[in-house]
Formats: structure tokens, sequence, C-alpha cells
């Protein structure tokens, strides 16, 4: 009899033993769906691009005059339908422009002055388009590319000569705003950035056309100029910052979105941003939210950071994210359904700048976080190629009893309203797949941090990052 106490306590203490070394039950499979994933397919003139400017060892005495030239005929582009070849040919001249700017002083801002011409044509021109996969298509080619073209000079330049702040357009609003770090940001505008976590740099990356941003907040601006930034955090779901707060958690570029005042529900209601912020602020205030890891943007009573902004302007009428993002490749759907999605049609960060109701306003980004974001995404490119090729998103098994104390310790913290180690809502080997990736890139990331170093000591100049994704790809992968 004396015995049973004790026999229970044994019994006790091997089911938490079993518990804590239970195998995860299996998470549901993607849904089978065609690979809708977008594929560049110019390796070729990507190689001749880094020739011609390997190739050019003074600046071209025209090299003025052709951006000039090249400024004003894109900025005439705004009519264009997407099927005209203009488009195309803009884009390739600003590439050419690109490779022989290299060598020329002054050239970040004035080639960043014809890439905005183009990115001003074309977001204009969007609005007029249809939702068709050619359009699509069309105006990731040349926001993206542009894109990339600009970043890939800036790196060539020295540091002192990269700009750290593109002014893109001037978008009129009514709503209250601040200035900050050189831009005026009006209540309702949308700040699109990317973190410097490897979690960052696969959310960025991992879509079907993959982008530059891994993260959406609203900011909200009282009369007095006083601000907040409304977002969605992994590890607490919806919180208030301070513009302060907000741009010292670390950011390796930001870009401001603006509604378009010629948009048809800004014509009926200019203040329409600002009551969106005043609608997200007052439910963050009002209530905790919790981060929505299965992205279903539907069901607003938990927030991934997209929806955050898209709730609260789909119940104003305006509908961000017209054309849904998506995760189609097989490997793709399977790392993102380990880390818990199960909709694979929703709203991703990268995919808001192609928005036709938004104007790109502004861009903060410097020298050294450029060629840290393409190192991040060049990494992670090839890990999920390899993800595409079988490669499972992993996790230490021996990892998971530990992993599940800290989970009920986290537990307890969120019963406080305080932040454990394993956030609300993220499973014990959720939290290991992410370790074991932020792992995996760290070890990754160093080498070919050392491979790219080697490149530019034999070429005198830093790697691109098509051949970044070349080196990870020959010589870094495991």
């Amino acid at each position: 009899m004396k015995r049973r106490p004790l026999a229970r306590i044994g019994l006790a203490v091997l089911g938490v033993v079993v518990l804590l070394f239970l195998p995860p039950c299996p998470h549901d499979p993607p849904p089978e769906r065609p690979d809708g994933s977008f594929a560049w397919n110019a390796d070729a003139t990507f190689e001749q691009l880094a020739a011609r400017f390997d190739a050019t060892g003074t600046c071209p005495a025209d090299i003025e005059s052709r951006g000039a030239a090249l400024k004003a005929e894109l900025e005439s582009l705004s009519p264009a339908p997407p099927n005209d070849p203009r488009w195309a040919d803009g884009l390739q001249s600003l590439f050419e422009l690109a490779a022989d700017s290299g060598r020329c002083e002054g050239a970040g801002p004035q080639f960043l002055e014809v890439r905005n011409a183009l990115w001003r044509s074309a977001k204009a021109a969007s609005v007029r388009w249809d939702d068709s996969q050619q359009s699509r298509q069309v105006l990731y080619k040349l926001l993206y590319g542009s894109r990339a073209a600009a970043e890939a000079l800036l790196l060539q330049l020295p540091a002192a000569q990269a700009p750290t702040l593109n002014l893109v357009e001037a978008v009129h609003s009514v709503t209250p705003s601040l200035e900050y770090e050189g831009v005026r940001i009006h209540s309702g505008d949308l700040l699109v950035s990317r973190g410097g976590a490897p979690t960052s740099a696969f959310i960025a990356r991992g879509n079907d056309y993959p982008g530059n941003f891994s993260h959406v907040a609203v900011v909200h601006v009282d009369d007095d100029g006083t601000a907040a930034v409304i977002e969605a955090h992994i590890e607490k779901g919806v919180a208030i910052a301070t513009p302060h707060a907000y741009f010292a958690d670390k950011k390796l570029r930001v870009l401001v979105l603006r509604m378009r005042p010629d948009h048809p529900a800004m014509r009926a209601d200019p203040t329409l941003p600002h009551r969106a912020a005043q609608a997200a602020l007052d439910e963050a205030k009002a209530r905790h939210i919790p981060y929505d890891f299965e992205m279903d943007f539907a069901d607003p009573h938990e927030q991934f950071c997209s929806e955050v902004a898209s709730t609260h302007y789909a119940d104003l009428g305006v509908t961000l994210w017209p054309t849904l993002s998506t995760f189609s490749s097989e490997g793709l759907a399977r790392w993102m359904a380990a880390f818990g999605v199960t909709h694979f049609e929703t709203h991703s960060p990268s995919d808001l700048e192609y928005d036709p109701a938004l104007a790109v306003v502004a861009e903060w980004h410097d020298h050294a976080t450029l060629m840290d974001d393409h190192v991040d995404n060049a990494v992670i490119d090839i890990m999920l190629e390899e993800a595409q090729d079988g490669a499972p998103l992993d996790y230490s098994y021996a990892m998971l009893p530990l992993a599940r104390v800290a989970k009920a310790y986290s537990w307890v913290l969120n019963r406080f309203g305080k932040v454990g180690p394993v956030p609300e809502g993220m499973s014990p080997v959720v939290a290991l797949r992410a370790t074991w990736l932020a792992d995996e890139h760290a070890r990754r990331k160093a080498a070919l941090e050392a491979a790219a170093s080697s490149f530019e000591a034999e070429h005198g100049r830093p790697p691109a990052y098509w051949e970044l994704v070349e080196l990870a790809r020959n010589g870094v992968s495991s």
C-alpha cells in the first residue's frame, strides 16, 4: 500500500517522458496544384551584361545624354498596354545603361532617376491593365528587374556614392503626416520591409514571384503629428510601435507605399487611408491579436503582417492584393506547410508593391544592407532549389523534449501577456525547424561571403546577384 503513491508518481513521470519524446503528428501535405512560379530564363542576357560591365574601362562620354533620352522615353510609356514591345525594349536599355554606368562618378543618383521614371510609368499603366498572367509578369519584370539593375550598379560603386534614400514619386495625400528621415509619411501609408533574419529571406523569396520584402506595417498619424506603426510579429502578434522603434528593429530595406489619389475609392473619400489606419490602431489597442501562422487572410481573428493591412482596407471597400500570392512549386509548398501554413493563395509582403492601387513613394537601403540582402537571398534561393529536389525542412528530434518544455513555459507566459521562447501559435516542431533554418542559413552564408570575397579579389568587383546564386549553387550548398 505504501508503494502506491510512488508508483503513481513513477507512472506520471513516465507519462511525461513519453509525451516529451512522442513523435510529432505529421502535418497535412500541401494541396497539389500546377506550378505557376515565374522563371526569368535570361541567364545569357545577364552574362552579357556582366561582360559588358567588365569591358567598360571608363565612363562613356554619352552616358548622361543616353540616360536623359531613356528617361523621356520611359515617361511616355504610361498609356502603353502590357503587350507593347517598348516595355521590354526600355527595360533592356535600362540594363545596358546600368552596365555602362559603373565607372561614372555620380552614377547612382543619375541612374535612379531613370529607373524611377520606369517605375512611375509602369505603376500608372498597370491601373488600366487586366489581371491576366501576362500583365502580372510584365509588371513584375519591370519593377523587379529594374530594381535588380539599380542594385547591381549601386553595389559596384563605393559605399559613399550609393544613395541610401530613393524618392520615387511625390503622391498627394490629405491625411495627417510627419517627416521622417527625409520622407513625408502620411497616415494610412504602408511600410513594406525586409528583416535581417533567415526566415525573412525565406518569406521574401518563398513566392511564385520571388521578391525583396518580408513584412508589412500600417502607419497611423494623429492630427498633432504623433505617429504609430501597427504590425504583426511572429513572436507576439499584432503590436504598436513608434516610428523610432520600428526603424531601430533590424531592416535591410524599407519601401513606402501610398494609395493613389485617382483611385475611385480615394476620389469618394480622400481620408480613407487614415480611417483604415485608425481602425487598425483601435483594434490593436482593444484586443490581443495572435499571429496567424496559417496565413488565412479571410479570418481576421488572428492576423499575419499582410493581413493587418488588407483587413482594414477591405472593410472600407479597397481590396489590396487583387492578385493573390501563391506558393505552387512542390518544394516550396512543402516547406511552407512544414512551417504551419495551410492557405497557399494568400497575401505575401513582396507582392504588395505590384498592386495598381498603390504608388511607390520612396525606398530606404544602404550599401551594406543591400549586400546582406543579396547574400541572404542567394542562400535561400539555393535551399529552395534543393527543397524542390526533395530536401526536407529539417529539425533536431533530440531537441524535441526541450522544445516542448519551452513551449509549455511559453504558454504560461502568454497567459500573463508576456512573450516566451516559443511564439504563441507556433508548435515546438515548427520552432525547431525555424532554428534549423537559421543555423543552416548561417553556415551557408559564411561560406558564400568567403566565396564572394574571393570572387571580388579575382574580378576587381563584387559578384552580381546571379553570380552570387551560382557561387551558392556550385560551392556552398551541402
